[in-house]
């Protein structure tokens, strides 16, 4: 993706599609000890701390200590995604529109709270769960299902051990990406993201099976309402509260269709994907300057150029995802996928025998560009499918909600 022959790309541990572009170190992503050394040694202009479980164990911290450039938030202020409990107590000490919940960590308390709200309700573990720790409940028995699997259980592990019960919240989720020094605000293109497995947004959740941008729904007043109204009080709280933030900001924001005021769902602190994957090659600009001021503390808060085309990023997954993913399919790739498609490599592996291999639950994030969103759509539709490996799915359909939208609009 980078044609710069000035820039070096060094990654830990990277896979093998990122090692294409750039020098790969076997060092996980929670040994922080070894990754601060390895900045120390290499002494990079700027470290980019990409997962949120290395940022909420204090990474980003710690390379700074050291005098390294990194574009991502403390420890302190990755808590607005590593705790949902504390994300929630920020945004209704702030103001942020949100939905009504409460904190629990004995089932019947929270049992007794979900008959309280009524259902459909939402059960959310507060810690992280890889973007999967987020159950829908349409009726009572099923709220309460979810919170004995949660609290009883254990299925999302620690990250489980205190949960929210929630009011649902109907409508239309956008994703919204804004970068941030902490005070100053640059947002990226709204993007959509796809959580279930199945077409039509039916089935069990994911991490993201694709996404799309831009969308109709996300108008300039709209997002300049949330600016105003999430983004920008959420960053005053933080920096009242002594863990400003700074590096990338997400919001998930529900569009109710009432067209009451924008709530919202969640944040995340760091790129998220397959809404990154979707986002990025829609770029007029590059990437890094952006990221250099956010890292300095002197962002830079002129619009973001982009080329006006379409993306849509489909998501090819592992046999038994998101459950119980196979690992270990010999993968097949496509000899050719046009100028126009990017295949992002996600759970793949070298087999010792040089084989590429699956390695994780979602596979790969197939990202087409076109001029029109039906075009992107059939593009990154056809190279998923042409991507070979036992058991893989993915979803044809990314992007429905707003083909329809076009559809009625003709």
């Amino acid at each position: 993706m980078h044609d710069d022959p000035s820039l070096e790309l060094l990654v830990a541990p990277g896979n093998p599609g990122i090692a294409e572009l750039g020098r790969c170190t076997a060092i996980k992503a929670m040994d922080l000890a070894a990754l601060v050394d390895l900045a120390r040694a290499e002494r990079p202009d700027l470290t980019i701390v990409g997962p949120e479980a290395p940022l909420a164990a204090g990474l980003a911290d710690a390379l700074r200590e050291h005098g390294v450039p990194v574009f991502g938030p403390g420890a302190a202020a990755a808590r607005i995604e590593s705790s949902k409990t504390f994300a929630k107590q920020l945004m209704l000490d702030a103001g942020v529109p949100t939905a009504r919940a409460e904190r629990h960590v004995r089932p019947g308390d929270a049992k007794r709270a979900a008959r309280s709200l009524g259902a459909p309700l939402v059960i959310k573990a507060s810690g992280l769960a890889a973007g999967k720790g987020v159950l829908i409940a349409r009726t009572l028995g099923e709220a309460d299902r979810a919170i004995d699997e949660m609290l009883v259980g254990h299925s999302f592990g620690e990250a489980g051990n205190e949960i929210l019960v929630e009011e649902f919240m109907d409508g239309e989720e956008l994703s919204l990406f804004v970068l941030t020094d902490g005070t100053r605000v640059v947002p990226m293109l709204p993007a959509q993201d796809h959580k279930r497995l199945l077409a039509g947004d039916t089935g069990p959740n994911t991490g993201g099976m694709g996404a799309y941008a831009p969308l109709s729904l996300a108008t300039p007043a709209l997002v300049d309402e949330i600016i105003q109204r999430i983004v920008r009080p959420t960053l005053r709280a933080m920096r009242a509260a002594g863990s400003a933030f700074s590096g990338l900001l997400y919001a998930g924001i529900m569009v109710t269709p009432d067209g009451t005021s924008p709530r919202v769902v969640e944040f995340n602190c760091r790129f998220g994907d397959p809404e990154t994957e979707a986002l990025l090659p829609l770029l007029a600009e590059p990437l890094l300057p952006r990221l250099l001021g956010v890292a300095s503390g002197e962002a830079d808060e002129s619009p973001l150029r982009w080329t006006g085309r379409h993306a849509v990023t489909t998501v090819v997954a592992a046999s038994g995802y998101p459950d119980t993913p196979r690992l270990g399919d010999a993968i097949t790739l496509p000899s050719s996928a046009g100028a126009d498609v990017h295949i992002f490599h996600a759970g793949t592996a070298r087999a010792s025998h040089g084989r590429l291999m699956t390695a994780g639950g979602r596979v790969f994030a197939v990202t087409a560009v076109a001029d029109t969103l039906a075009g992107a759509q059939r593009s990154s539709v056809r190279t998923a499918s042409a991507i070979e490996f036992a058991g893989s799915q993915y979803r044809a359909d990314i992007a429905w909600r707003e083909l329809e939208r076009h559809a009625g609009a003709a």
